[in-house]
C-alpha cells in the first residue's frame, strides 16, 4: 500500500463519510475541502461565519450548492469549534478537521469532560510515511503533541498507533520502541522504557502488536544493520511503528524524512473517539489530502 493508494480505495467507496471542519472560513482551509470534494473523498460540514465562508469559498471558485458540502452558521470561532466537536461526538461525522482556528483551541474543545470525544486515553501524532526506495508504509509516533511521555502515557502512545495501523489493515503490527543503543542502559531512561514496553506486549498489557526494544533506528529500520550487530528479534529491521522517547526525536526524524528523503506524509491525532486532521499553512496540498485520507480510513 501507498499513499496514493490510500485516496484511491477511499475514492471507490460507495457510502461516503463526512467530514467536519471547525472554522471554515480559510481560503487554505477550503482548498483542501474543495480537492476533497473534488477528488471524491467525503462529504464536508462546514462550521463558521456564512458570510466569511462564501467570501472565501468564491475566492477559490468552490461550489457551496453541491450535495456533499453543508454550511452550518457559528457565532464565533469557539462557537464553531464546539459545534464541529459535537457533531463528530453525536456521530453525524467521522472526523474532526481543524480550520482556521488555532490548535490549542480544538485541543480544548476536544477534552472537554463533556465533550464526547474521550475515551480516556491521551491524544498523541501518528504519522504516516511513503518513503522513496522503501518497502511499505512506516508510521511515526509521537512527533508533536507528547514532549516527555512516562512509561504509561508511551503504552497509551502505542496502542493509539496500533489502533490506526489495524484500521488500515496491519494485524499485528511491528513496534519498536526507540533508543541511542539497542541494549539497555541505566543510565538512559529510554532503553528502560523500552525494555519495560516490550516486556508489558509480552504479558498482554499492550494488545495487538508485538513490541521489542529498546531498537536503534538502525536496528528498527534496517535488515543490513540488525544482521551486523546480530540482534534477536522479530521487529528489528523491520517495524511498522517507530515510538520515538521524546518529542524532539519525532519531530526530527518527521523533518528529516520530509526534507532528505522527499518523504510523502500524513498525519492525524489518535486517541479521542474520533481522528483530528490538524492541518497547517506548511502543509503541501498533497499532504492535507494525504492526511485526510488517513484519517477518513482510521476512523
Amino acid at each position: 500500500m501507498n499513499l496514493d493508494q490510500l485516496v484511491n480505495d477511499l475514492c471507490q467507496m460507495e457510502e461516503k463519510k463526512t467530514v467536519a471542519v471547525a472554522e471554515a472560513t480559510n481560503v487554505e482551509t477550503l482548498k483542501a475541502v474543495k480537492e476533497g470534494v473534488e477528488r471524491d473523498l467525503a462529504a464536508f460540514k462546514l462550521f463558521g461565519n456564512m458570510e466569511q465562508i462564501r467570501e472565501a469559498a468564491e475566492e477559490i471558485e468552490l461550489d457551496l450548492q453541491q450535495e456533499r458540502i453543508t454550511l452550518h452558521h457559528a457565532t464565533s470561532v469557539e462557537n464553531a469549534v464546539e459545534k464541529a466537536v459535537m457533531s463528530v461526538s453525536e456521530e453525524r461525522s467521522d472526523v474532526l478537521m481543524k480550520g482556521n482556528v488555532a490548535t490549542k483551541i480544538v485541543l480544548k474543545a476536544v477534552l472537554k469532560k463533556n465533550s464526547g470525544l474521550r475515551n480516556g486515553r491521551i491524544l498523541s501524532h501518528v504519522a504516516l510515511f511513503e518513503i522513496p526506495n522503501r518497502d511499505g508504509l512506516l508510521f511515526l509516533t509521537d512527533a508533536g503533541m507528547n514532549i516527555a511521555p512516562d512509561l504509561e502515557e508511551k503504552v497509551q502512545i502505542i496502542q493509539n498507533s496500533v489502533d490506526v495501523a489495524h484500521r488500515l489493515g496491519y494485524d499485528n503490527p511491528k513496534v519498536a520502541p526507540l533508543a541511542a543503543v539497542e541494549i539497555v542502559n541505566p543510565a538512559m531512561q529510554a532503553s528502560i522504557d523500552a525494555a519495560v514496553l516490550s516486556q508489558m506486549q509480552k504479558r498482554g498489557q499492550i494488545q495487538g502488536c508485538t513490541v521489542d526494544g529498546p531498537l536503534a533506528f538502525d536496528n528498527a529500520i534496517s535488515l543490513e544493520s540488525k544482521q551486523e550487530k546480530n540482534i534477536n528479534s522479530d521487529v528489528a529491521g523491520s517495524a511498522d511503528i517507530l515510538v520515538c522517547p521524546y518529542i524532539e526525536v519525532g519531530n526530527t526524524l518527521y523533518k528529516s524524512f520530509t526534507y532528505f528523503a522527499n518523504a510523502r506524509v500524513a498525519g492525524i491525532i489518535s486517541g479521542a473517539k474520533a481522528p483530528i486532521v490538524l492541518t497547517s499553512r506548511a502543509d503541501t496540498a498533497e499532504s492535507k489530502i494525504y492526511s485526510l485520507a488517513f484519517a477518513l480510513t482510521s476512523s
